[in-house]
């Protein structure tokens, strides 16, 4: 029997580029989805979301695309991510008599008209109030880190659009940076490396499947995780094809954006604070999200960083528990609102 609700629900959403994880107070992860619309080729009229979106797809490639509303953590399609809120908003809230706080996570590098947009478009969505945490800071609270103690933490946490890495203390971000290098560019990386060497062309799909089962950081002899056959359409002819691609050839086609990962954390720490720095040496790095499993890349960090660096518990959900964990404050959160309002 269904259980209605008389109080404002409090939901956390991560906002992702690849997928949104809804979480709600008192329950947890609740919804994990891709953060795919599916539209008409003809109209462009909205026929499903996530996991739905997908399905229709594929049943009826001729007459829908899929599309992404949000781009390297931002709002790129306002319209569209309305839509896809309200459908999140209301499988989430679908018992609840009022409408719902919702606290979404945002990039740290995200500006002052990206916010309001995120903001606006939650409202329009269905939600009574909206507040926003910068996703460094949620994923160092889902990792568990001291981050209200006067002591720097470092986290890099790599989702499907951007890398954010961020050194926290004493309950704030002390210095971040950001690069759009992260799981897409990846997989992209990927792409671009079959159809250079092999003259094969592979879907973002595929791309993903290899990065995931045989996909390593590292180049060294010791790092072979197998060999995977995969099929794809042939450059020259256009015919499909199947090839077979080792570990080997995922290790060389990742270095690009491996790199560029490291050097951002390089950037970072060289323009953090003395006294902070001390700290990162101390306790290491922590590596977040779903880029964070790619095989090796701790151990490649590690090496190049000469720090100690370790992988957090269930780090692709880290940023929505982290974010879920501060709903805890949305009663002071309001509180500071209407005081501002009132000024």
């Amino acid at each position: 029997m269904a259980v209605f609700s008389f109080r404002p629900q409090r939901i956390a959403i991560d906002l992702g580029t690849a997928n949104t994880i809804v979480f709600i107070d008192g329950q947890g992860i609740v919804y994990k989805e891709p953060s795919v619309v599916a539209r008409t080729i003809y109209t462009g009229d909205i026929l499903g979301v996530g996991n739905q979106a997908l399905e229709l797809v594929k049943n009826q490639p001729a007459e829908l695309v899929a599309s992404r509303p949000m781009k390297e953590g931002v709002v790129t399609d306002y319209d569209t991510t309305v839509q896809m809120l309200q459908y999140f908003l209301k499988k989430a809230s679908k018992f609840a008599l009022q409408k719902p706080y919702v606290m979404i996570c945002v990039p740290s590098s995200i500006t002052a008209v990206e916010k309001r947009a995120v903001m606006d478009a939650a409202r329009a969505a269905g939600a009574k109030e909206t507040f926003l945490i910068e996703e460094p800071f949620a994923a160092a609270i889902g990792a568990k880190l001291p981050v209200h103690h006067p002591v720097g933490n470092m986290v890099v946490d790599i989702g499907g659009g951007t890398t954010d890495v961020a050194i926290l203390s004493l309950g704030g971000i002390v210095t971040s940076q950001v690069t759009q290098v992260a799981g897409d560019a990846m997989d992209e990386a990927i792409i671009q490396y079959i159809k250079k060497k092999f003259k094969l062309t592979i879907s973002d799909k595929v791309a993903e499947e290899l990065k995931i089962a045989i996909g390593t950081a590292s180049l060294s002899a010791d790092a072979r995780y197998g060999v995977m056959s995969v099929k794809g359409r042939d450059v020259d002819t256009g015919m499909p094809r199947q090839i077979r691609v080792m570990s080997e050839d995922l290790a060389e086609a990742l270095q690009k954006p491996v790199e560029a990962i490291i050097n951002t954390i390089k950037r970072l720490l060289e323009e953090a604070p003395p006294e902070i720095s001390a700290d990162v040496i101390s306790h290491g790095i922590i590596m977040t999200g779903g880029g964070a499993l790619l095989r090796d890349f701790d151990r490649v960090v590690a090496d190049v960083m000469r720090l100690p660096v370790r992988i957090a518990e269930n780090p692709m959900d880290c940023v929505v528990i982290g974010t879920g964990k501060s709903l805890e404050t949305i009663n002071q959160l309001i509180k500071r609102r209407y005081q501002e309002e009132d000024r």
